[in-house]
């Protein structure tokens, strides 16, 4: 069991204040994913969870304990870097073994461990050889399996994927995904990969500039962002902002066209978000949406999705069939479909109900 409590935690080295206040509740056996740009803090809120930076102000308790004076190793808690941090010299189970050994574990113990933990991440075959004769995917399976071999209460995972290809990433994330499913454990995963959030997460924590923009699964983030940082950062396309005017029932831009709603906020100015399934294009200047010109289409094989430029400048991702021919420059029409808008304060960039 691991219950997690972060309150009122700051961080400054120096002069310089890199998280401002962060509040977050953890429950046992969640997968937690902090994921935000380069430089939002998420790095240095994991290495203070893991104890490896001392907190400048606010209280982390694991499990009704607070953990803010105890040292790294009394924690019960293991860390998987970006790095893979192995040691060349020793073989896969010699690496798996040392921080096994490190606890006063007896040898019969160890030797379970590594047994089970191997296992699970199918190194069997590969105990005997060294961290030079293994592939990049390899290393970080035995990475994870050094830190399983602890029983940690807590398992911190920093960017672990980075550092392999586009195939590998994918399989060592379904590895990961099957791990945490297998040992029920509470794992809390850093990234930049919105994707690899909405894959394993069943929490996500959105962070920018230090702070915590957003709490919620998958799907909460994804249908019903916050703000403006959080609707434009999950999802893939990335959301097309728009500026829009209110004119009765449409919301139009400038010299740009106009769509029907049914339902919207009733401030005079707004922002429409707009996914790139939640818009069709139609060949053509119709008079009734949008007007677009076609930039360039993405093939992907069972779908394709089509940029287009509006009046504006802003680039739209429209998703389409494979099929669909929008050739480059051709004008277009952009239709939304019926309540598929977000909608966002033109102010502060908060989310507005419709």
């Amino acid at each position: 069991m691991a219950q997690l409590s972060l309150r009122g935690i700051r961080k400054r080295f120096r002069d310089t204040a890199v998280l401002h206040g962060i509040d977050l509740e953890i429950g046992d056996r969640e997968f937690v994913v902090f994921v935000g740009p380069s430089g939002c803090g998420k790095s240095t809120l994991l290495r203070l969870i893991a104890g490896l930076d001392p907190i400048s102000e606010g209280e982390f308790v694991l499990n009704g304990q607070r953990m803010n004076d105890v040292p790294p190793s009394r924690r019960g808690i293991a860390m998987v870097f970006q790095s893979y941090a192995l040691y060349p010299h020793m073989d896969v189970y010699e690496n798996m073994a040392f921080g096994a050994r490190l606890m006063g574990l007896d040898k019969a113990e160890v030797e379970s461990r590594i047994a089970e933990a191997a296992r699970m991440l199918r190194l069997e075959p590969l105990l005997q050889r060294k961290p030079r004769e293994l592939s990049g995917g390899q290393r970080q399976r035995v990475a994870i399996g050094r830190a399983l071999v602890r029983k940690p209460q807590v398992f911190l995972l920093d960017e672990p994927l980075s550092n392999l290809d586009a195939a590998l990433r994918s399989d060592v994330r379904l590895e990961i995904a099957r791990l945490h499913h297998e040992i029920g454990g509470t794992m809390i995963y850093v990234t930049h990969d919105q994707v690899e959030a909405m894959t394993l997460a069943d929490k996500i924590v959105v962070m920018n500039a230090g702070r915590i923009e957003q709490v919620g699964s998958p799907r909460q983030l994804y249908e019903q962002p916050a703000n403006l940082f959080v609707a434009t950062f999950i999802g893939s396309p990335r959301m097309t902002i728009i500026d829009v005017v209110r004119e009765g029932d449409r919301l139009a831009m400038a010299e740009g066209g106009s769509i029907a709603v049914t339902t919207a906020p009733s401030a005079d100015t707004l922002k429409l978000g707009l996914r790139s399934d939640a818009v069709r294009l139609e060949p053509g200047t119709t008079g009734d949406g949008f007007a677009a010109q076609v930039v360039y289409t993405e093939y992907l094989g069972d779908n394709a999705y089509v940029y287009v430029r509006l009046a504006d400048g802003t680039l739209l991702a429209a998703r389409t069939a494979p099929n669909d021919s929008f050739p480059p420059d051709a004008p277009v029409t952009v239709k939304v479909e019926p309540g598929a808008g977000h909608y966002f304060s033109a102010e502060d960039g908060r989310r507005l109900a419709p």
